[in-house]
């Protein structure tokens, strides 16, 4: 590895966002879940959770939209909704799931400066009832047009980077380490700066 690569990992490391974690619920189009993950690594994101309940764990997930993505990101897969939900909770302190109901809120009214897990939903469906009530909160993405939802993956994408723009201004992106650091050391190893 050269050094100049070697440094680019250092700096992306140390712009990831630990408090900051994307779930993905029955998302069963393997490019929508590749271009999430493309959009975590564009902002920082190191966690995803992927549950599916309702279509077979372990797809292969589509190579050509993510990019490489897949391989610097931490993918936690499972087929049960207690025990993602549970994981995700240790993580982070708020979760909030996009969801039109009526306690629903704009997405720009949201703090995501801290510890908060994002849960995006099925293409068809959104997110379960199940799911929904680990949740802490439901948001929406303003939309003006006859059409109430987008893609998944342009969903994530419009809400990681109000969370980026909104960590931006409160210094998470310093380059100050973010990250404990056992998970940069783990991390570092994992991608090929550490023996």
């Amino acid at each position: 590895m050269t050094p100049e690569r070697a440094e680019r990992i250092q700096k992306v490391l140390s712009y990831r966002q630990p408090g900051l974690v994307v779930v993905m619920e029955n998302v069963h189009d393997p490019h929508n879940i590749s271009a999430v993950m493309r959009t975590c690594d564009a902002v920082g994101v190191q966690d995803i959770f992927v549950l599916m309940t309702r279509t077979p764990r372990h797809m292969e997930y589509g190579k050509n939209s993510s990019s490489g993505a897949k391989g610097w990101l931490t993918i936690h897969e499972y087929d049960n909704t207690a025990a993602c939900m549970h994981a995700v909770k240790e993580k982070c302190k708020h979760i909030y799931a996009t969801h039109l109901g009526v306690e629903s809120h704009s997405l720009y009214e949201l703090d995501l400066t801290g510890s908060v897990a994002l849960v995006f939903g099925n293409e068809h469906d959104g997110v379960t009832e199940e799911c929904l009530s680990y949740c802490t909160g439901n948001f929406i993405i303003p939309q003006v047009g006859m059409v109430k939802s987008l893609n998944i993956s342009v969903a994530c994408a419009i809400t990681l980077y109000e969370a980026f723009r909104q960590r931006q201004i409160a210094g998470s992106y310093s380059g100050v380490p973010q990250l404990p650091e056992g998970e940069q050391t783990e991390l570092s190893k994992k991608w090929g700066v550490l023996d």
